[in-house]
């Protein structure tokens, strides 16, 4: 396993793994990596000859700046992580490689429809700094293949319309969400969590896996408020339980509304704010 610092380095090695026919799967990553981030590059592994991870935390996706000074940051232990799973590269660039003065790496795309709901409203400017910073590392590394986690579920559509809409020939593959063994989705942010509020995480789970269970039962409002009302406990502070068409991101008001339906949640536990999501409807769309 290599690690790579500059683009012209990159270029270098993947431009011999092109002119050979062999694959490329991406992972981009900010580093701080768990067993979410592992399941991606084991799937990068398993269908691709070369796996490259970056690990970025890309400023230009912060709204909040003591959210970025204060995200986890340890190459090291990364990168003994990945290579015990077979990682071939990482590229982790320093901002002046991903946003060289001189270069325009905004994207020309209008995301409006799909940020006006959940994380749109709360992060404003955050999904345009993905789309810019995705962008950014699809033109660098150039894969055959892209590897998403399903917790970041708005993120994953927005990058899955902005491939369309380029018309970027790389493939999106969404990885299922990873979780603890109480439920609670995996995230570099978990580490920050305090010993006292950590116990009470799996209530989103829970929430989640109630709206699963009645959403044939009752009025899809009376799931969200009831699950929202569940999380509404001592420095718990949920932001939205929103149930939408994963297509769309649009709200569903009827269960016959829409063949693929998901339920979102944010909510801030103590100054950490988690998110996650569940399928309730239509699996098939992201396998």
């Amino acid at each position: 396993m290599r690690i790579l610092k500059r683009v012209s380095s990159l270029d270098r090695h993947l431009d011999i793994i092109r002119e050979e026919g062999r694959t490329i799967g991406f992972v981009p990553t900010m580093g701080a990596l768990h067993k979410g981030h592992v399941s991606l590059i084991k799937k990068s592994t398993e269908e691709n000859d070369i796996t490259v991870c970056s690990i970025y935390v890309n400023p230009t996706q912060f709204n909040d700046k003591d959210d970025l000074e204060k995200y986890p940051r340890n190459l090291e232990k990364d990168a003994s992580l990945l290579r015990k799973f077979g990682c071939d590269y990482i590229f982790a660039p320093s901002s002046s490689q991903i946003y060289p003065k001189g270069l325009d790496t905004k994207v020309d795309l209008d995301i409006s429809h799909l940020t006006s709901e959940m994380e749109g409203p709360n992060r404003p400017g955050h999904f345009e700094g993905v789309v810019q910073v995705v962008k950014r590392l699809l033109d660098i590394v150039n894969p055959n293949n892209l590897y998403m986690g399903q917790k970041d579920f708005q993120q994953f559509t927005i990058i899955n319309y902005m491939l369309k809409a380029l018309d970027i020939p790389t493939r999106l593959r969404v990885c299922p969400i990873i979780r603890e063994e109480d439920g609670l989705a995996m995230s570099s942010r978990n580490v920050r969590l305090s010993s006292a509020l950590r116990p009470h995480c799996n209530l989103i789970y829970k929430s989640l896996k109630y709206a699963k269970e009645k959403l044939e039962e009752l009025n899809i409002n009376v799931i969200e408020d009831r699950a929202l009302s569940s999380l509404k406990i001592q420095n718990f502070r949920p932001e939205y339980f929103d149930i939408v068409d994963g297509h769309t991101l649009k709200p569903v008001e009827k269960m016959s509304d829409a063949e693929y339906i998901v339920a979102c949640t944010a909510v801030w536990a103590g100054d950490v704010r988690l998110i996650d999501n569940m399928i309730l409807r239509g699996e098939k769309y992201i396998r």
